[in-house]
């Protein structure tokens, strides 16, 4: 049986997963009667809610004696580390875009990762029944965009299929749609080359890790030479050049949705999932155990941005959550470090702080998101970029920042994001909108997604991806307004709320239990104001008609992870349990707060 490794990339949004569902419904895979979700490869929590790929997932559909397996991948930038991996893994991708959005910068940024690794292409325009669309304009774009990334003669010769992966059809012609998505699937058997046959001593490269909670870890990847069967023993060869004996306990290859054992010889081509290896991480060489030789291990992105964690020391600390302690944090973070390769973690000179790296707010965010649901209360300080020094010179991370709003907002958002030290690099009218482009340090992006949000009414679509490492820009100043500080830990009164409401705005709600130095609103100034919002009215046996009025309260602001960590100021911490997001002063007590700003001064 022949077979195909393909990889599906896109911008995110573009229709990736719903594509798999559709391909996974035309080869018959689920019974007539089965009920099936949308989105079945979204089989994470988180991917769910979001609508976003996280996490790569490797699947397998046989069509007309041919097997072909599918990886989907994330299309956002700072899940980079797992595009780069399982891409690996693949002969050909599947570049799949958006028929009216046109190539995004995730686009960009996948296909050039495809480009240098000398993979073919396809190229999938989706979503042609949107109103308003021009495929034929979206295929040139992609066209010039590969061009602009230095491909090959052959990779520019690429076939084009146009479809709608909602509507469940993919042909030739935009303009006559067909019945189902036979054609694609004729088009990745004709068009991409099976595996050559390599024989030899095995070769087989980890991209990426599956876990078992029952048998420990699986190491998943192709074979690049050679074969390997349950039993044989192996030379695992890991990245600084040590190499560890062990044994496959079981094999597996992926059929469907799932994996299933086999005790047959699997050859060079497929790809598989090992069993029962020890000291592997991704990136080693399974090789022969003789003779062992070592695959070029993956590179990986670098982390741009670091952020503290520390252990929940408020005085609500243990209320909601499971895990509390220093040890069990840095266990779970340590953990973590194993399958998500872009993660870093330190530890610091204190035992209870942990810095951990990553590649952006999204990536990090996700992790703290998966933690706090697994039931951990953890302290997160601001974050901060990684700086390089280059030629004895300090470098900071730089992004290219692309905005998509209304013509009439576009003079507001290039004076915020010159303000932050952005540079304007292009403008490019679409219908009403306008395309803007910019250069932008990471830290001047830290924060900018809400105000660009407020000065376009919410009009805005933002996306960034990393560009490099430049000379550092010098200081960017962050207009934030000050904090409404709790000065008594109790419950919030409706009454003083009322009365403060011309200070600024709350993040509580009235009747929410407080502790002394919790953020609890935002000052009209700069400079923070300590409030006792928990005074109540003082009751006496006088009437008097009017004076006990209806209070109205404004609705509280409610951050979701991500903007509280765009918010945090570098005084205060984010308390993540599993129940509450709060933001607090470091120093609860107001005494210390102003001796530390008078030692400071």
């Amino acid at each position: 049986m022949e077979i195909r490794n393909i990889a599906i990339i896109a911008h995110v949004d573009h229709g990736k997963t719903t594509m798999v569902d559709r391909i996974l419904h035309q080869v018959k895979m689920f019974r007539d009667n089965q009920e099936v979700q949308d989105l079945i490869l979204d089989s994470n929590e988180l991917e769910r809610e979001r609508g976003i790929t996280i996490l790569s997932k490797n699947v397998s559909v046989r069509y007309n004696d041919t097997k072909i397996n599918i990886i989907d991948t994330p299309g956002h930038s700072d899940f980079g580390g797992e595009v780069e991996r399982v891409l690996n893994m693949a002969e050909g991708v599947l570049l799949l875009v958006d028929a009216f959005e046109g190539p995004m910068p995730q686009t960009r940024f996948v296909l050039q990762k495809a480009i240098e690794l000398g993979l073919k292409i396809i190229v999938v325009i989706n979503k042609v029944d949107k109103p308003n669309c021009n495929p034929e304009e979206t295929n040139e774009l992609v066209f010039e965009l590969m061009f602009s990334l230095d491909a090959t003669e052959e990779q520019l010769n690429y076939q084009t299929v146009y479809g709608s992966s909602k509507q469940g059809w993919m042909g030739a012609d935009w303009n006559a749609p067909t019945e189902d998505m036979t054609y694609l699937l004729d088009t990745i058997i004709g068009d991409f080359d099976p595996p050559k046959e390599n024989p030899g001593t095995l070769q087989l490269q980890i991209s990426s890790l599956d876990y078992s909670s029952y048998t420990g870890r699986i190491a998943v990847g192709k074979i690049h030479r050679g074969s390997i069967k349950m039993g044989d023993q192996v030379s695992i060869v890991q990245r600084n050049g040590l190499i560890n004996k062990s044994t496959v306990k079981e094999l597996y290859t992926f059929e469907g949705l799932g994996k299933e054992k086999t005790n047959k010889e699997i050859k060079s081509g497929e790809i598989v999932a090992v069993q029962g290896l020890e000291n592997f991480d991704i990136g080693d060489t399974i090789s022969d155990f003789e003779n062992p030789e070592a695959l070029k291990p993956i590179s990986i992105d670098e982390p741009t941005m670091s952020m503290l964690f520390t252990i929940n020391n408020s005085p609500f600390f243990g209320k909601d959550g499971k895990y509390v302690t220093s040890r069990q944090i840095r266990d779970r973070l340590f953990k973590e470090t194993e399958k998500n390769l872009a993660l870093r973690v330190e530890d610091t000179d204190s035992p209870d702080k942990f810095m951990v790296f990553g590649r952006g707010i999204l990536h990090l965010s996700i992790l703290i998101e998966t933690m706090r649901r697994e039931g951990y209360e953890i302290q997160l300080g601001q974050p901060k970029v990684v700086i390089k020094e280059i030629n004895g010179f300090n470098h900071e991370p730089v992004e290219m920042l692309y905005v998509n709003v209304p013509e009439e907002f576009s003079g507001k958002v290039i004076e915020l994001v010159t303000s932050r030290k952005g540079d304007l690099l292009n403008i490019v009218t679409k219908n009403d909108r306008i395309n803007l482009e910019f250069k932008i340090t990471a830290r001047g992006l830290i924060g900018l997604r809400q105000p660009v949000l407020t000065v376009t009414e919410g009009n805005a679509v933002i996306s960034h991806r990393f560009s490099g490492y430049e000379p550092w820009k010098g200081n960017i100043l962050r207009k934030r307004n000050g904090a409404l500080i709790a000065l008594e830990t109790g419950t919030s009164i409706p009454y003083s709320i009322d009365k403060l409401q011309d200070r600024g705005r709350f993040f509580i709600d009235p009747n929410e239990d407080i502790y002394a130095g919790q953020v609890i609103g935002e000052y009209t100034k700069q400079d923070d104001l300590v409030v006792n919002v928990i005074k109540t009215k003082k009751l006496t046996n006088m009437r008097a008609s009017g004076s006990d009025d209806k209070v109205s309260i404004a609705p509280a602001i409610k951050f979701s992870l991500e903007e509280a960590l765009e918010y945090v100021g570098e005084d205060e911490y984010i308390e993540v349990t599993p129940k509450f997001l709060r933001v607090r002063k470091i120093l609860l007590n107001e005494h210390d707060r102003k001796k530390n700003k008078k030692f400071e001064d």
